[in-house]
């Protein structure tokens, strides 16, 4: 994900909308609720449904330095059918094992910084 504007993301001598709109992040684009197994993209967030059974949430493969990801336990269900977050290799709080969330509605942001923390819990 871009963060910022550079004379890479500018093909003339004006900023304008479309430059903005790929350069800047704009906030959590938020998907349709899921309900199966599936792989997060960076800058999106999720309703995950564990009613049916557990889902695992797979982490982007190639993330960069403030990547987001946003899970929301949708139906209340974590506790009974657990959220796992698979780190796809990355870690997740410094530490090389995936994160299994099994508090009803529990909500959270995974935001990258490096190869040496990985993924980490960012508050608000």
């Amino acid at each position: 994900m871009t963060t910022r504007i550079t004379t890479q993301n500018i093909t003339d001598a004006t900023i304008t909308t479309t430059d903005m709109a790929t350069s800047v992040p704009l906030g959590t684009s938020w998907q349709a609720v899921k309900t199966s197994d599936f792989t997060a993209v960076a800058g999106e967030g999720y309703f995950v449904n564990t009613t049916s059974g557990a889902v695992a949430v797979t982490l982007p493969t190639s993330p960069s330095l403030g990547d987001e990801v946003s899970v929301v336990d949708y139906a209340g269900t974590a506790d009974t059918n657990n959220i796992t977050i698979n780190r796809n290799s990355h870690k997740i709080q410094g530490d090389a094992s995936n994160l299994t969330i099994s508090t009803e509605r529990a909500g959270f942001t995974l935001v990258y910084v490096d190869a040496t923390q990985g993924w980490l819990l960012k508050d608000k």
